[in-house]
């Protein structure tokens, strides 16, 4: 079906029948405009393997060797892990579908509900918090060069001269790790989609033998998975478990939302979900136990779960067994940081200047915002890592990604004009490029998420009674309440208040 504007192939996916219709729209570059249908060649391996790549990574092992070391033992572990995936597994296909069909970045699909202005409103939020994970994730990398450079230099390398409180090699090894991933930035996103499809099983081999040697150590299976949970499974376990499944599922909260970043360049709708339902819940259930087998194995061996696995590998004596195991994990790191934590925020970042920024320039500017983020103070401990980064900003992307969902779904029933996405004159300029309602409801979703966070006394920065203290309840929930918050919001505000008509394309 084709339209003046906009054509709809067989298959469902839609692209501009000229392109040329947003050559000289203000709103719009080469990287926002919608991806020809010829040039959308992602296949279902492309996809399992891009998850592959994401989710084989330090701080995905980070997430189940801390629920370890918070108490829990491997089948607590385990469960908690899966559940949040397979949870977080239904808002990201829902949010994909857009990229699929429309060819559309998710700034651009967030378009459609916040208004073409509006919509750096969640996508800045979006990014900003994908540069502290760039950040974390840059962090991480560079300390596996400070090791691997240590076991060939020696002690005059590890134990430099401590400037800001860590050796000042450390940060050269994080400056160096940088600059290696703003190389891979520069090449674009197809010199993304090769390195994910060979370095993604690479990096398997590399978390499986990092496991096998601990076992060696351990004395096999049985010693590992007969060990106690240390919360038993009364209240102490259900306390701890529904703020740690909402930090699981707020993992990839980010990439729930901006999955059409990647999905805009499938070849169909059956090619990305599969795909992603082979690559997420199986993948990360995989990564979940090795790294609470092997996060047992070291409480058995050393006496005490040492839940960094860069930390750990240091602790073997062969020097090519220690940097074999530590170039995975810098390939490991820099798979998944530069796919999860520079595209989308390349995208959002350009979406809120596309004059003056494109996917290499904004991809820059993460690096620099992911450095200035002071990373290394985030991954300090296991409670702050969970119970704090990633709850409270879960619980923050969760009501715009209520938003998405109610709109794209319930309101507009995925019909997009597709071209109005990139005018100031269609039908998303609502009031001056801002609708007002999916501000409100995103910000409704995120006071009743977030607005109770609490810290334990010296665990974090919240005020034990919450910042607000009869919300406090809902912040164990947090990307919960956000999520159902920001869609019953929206979807109200918009059925009493609407601001357009249906499409009818």
């Amino acid at each position: 079906m084709a339209t003046t504007e906009q054509t709809t192939h067989p298959d469902g996916r839609v692209e501009l029948t000229d392109p040329d219709v947003i050559a000289t729209s203000r709103y719009g570059n080469a990287e926002l405009a919608p991806t020809r249908l010829r040039d959308r060649n992602w296949t279902t391996y492309n996809y399992a393997a891009l998850w592959m790549g994401m989710a084989h990574n330090i701080p995905s092992y980070l997430l189940a060797a801390g629920l370890v070391a918070l108490g829990m033992n491997w089948l607590q572990a385990f469960v908690t892990i899966t559940l949040g995936n397979l949870i977080v597994l239904v808002p990201l296909l829902l949010n994909s579908h857009a990229g699929t069909k429309y060819g559309i970045p998710f700034p651009v699909f967030a378009r459609a509900f916040y208004g073409v202005r509006g919509a750096n409103f969640p996508a800045l939020l979006r990014a900003f918090i994908a540069c502290g994970w760039f950040g974390i994730q840059t962090w991480i990398g560079g300390q596996a060069i400070f090791v691997i450079v240590g076991e060939l230099a020696g002690k005059g390398w590890t134990e430099a001269s401590v400037v800001g409180g860590h050796p000042w090699t450390l940060w050269l090894s994080f400056g160096f790790f940088w600059l290696l991933q703003m190389v891979l930035i520069w090449r674009g996103i197809e010199g993304l989609r090769r390195f994910e499809n060979w370095a993604a099983p690479l990096v398997t081999v590399a978390f499986l033998a990092l496991m096998i040697a601990i076992l060696v150590k351990a004395g096999g299976f049985g010693p590992i998975l007969s060990q106690p949970s240390k919360l038993g499974w009364d209240a102490d376990f259900w306390k701890i478990f529904a703020p740690s499944l909402m930090g699981m599922i707020a993992f990839w909260a980010t990439l729930s939302l901006n999955m059409p970043d990647f999905t805009r360049f499938g070849k169909g709708q059956r090619q990305q979900v599969i795909g992603q339902i082979i690559g997420l819940p199986t993948t990360m259930s995989f990564i979940a136990l090795v790294s609470i087998i092997t996060t047992s194995g070291t409480v058995l061996v050393y006496g005490s779960a040492i839940w960094d696995p860069v930390e750990l590998t240091r602790r073997f004596e062969n020097p090519v067994v220690v940097t074999i195991g530590l170039v995975m994990a810098i390939l490991a790191t820099m798979s998944c940081n530069v796919a999860a934590n520079v595209v989308s925020p390349s995208y959002d970042f350009a979406n809120a200047l596309p004059r003056w920024l494109n996917f290499r320039t904004a991809g820059l500017l993460t690096g620099v915002i992911g450095i200035v983020i002071q990373p290394w103070r985030l991954i300090s401990d296991p409670s702050i890592y969970i119970f704090v980064w990633l709850s409270f900003y879960g619980g923050l992307l969760a009501s715009v990604a209520g938003v998405l969902i109610a709109g794209y779904w319930f309101i507009d029933r995925t019909a997009l004009v597709l071209p109005d996405l990139y005018k100031s004159s269609g039908r998303y300029w609502y009031s001056s490029g801002w609708n007002w309602r999916a501000v409100v409801a995103t910000l409704f979703g995120s006071i009743l998420g977030v607005g109770g966070a609490y810290s334990n006394p010296g665990a974090g920065p919240f005020p034990a009674d919450g910042l607000i203290p009869f919300l406090k309840p809902f912040y164990d929930y947090s990307w919960a309440v956000g999520l159902v918050a920001g869609f019953i919001a929206f979807y109200a505000l918009t059925q009493f208040l609407p601001a357009r008509k249906p499409a009818t394309v």
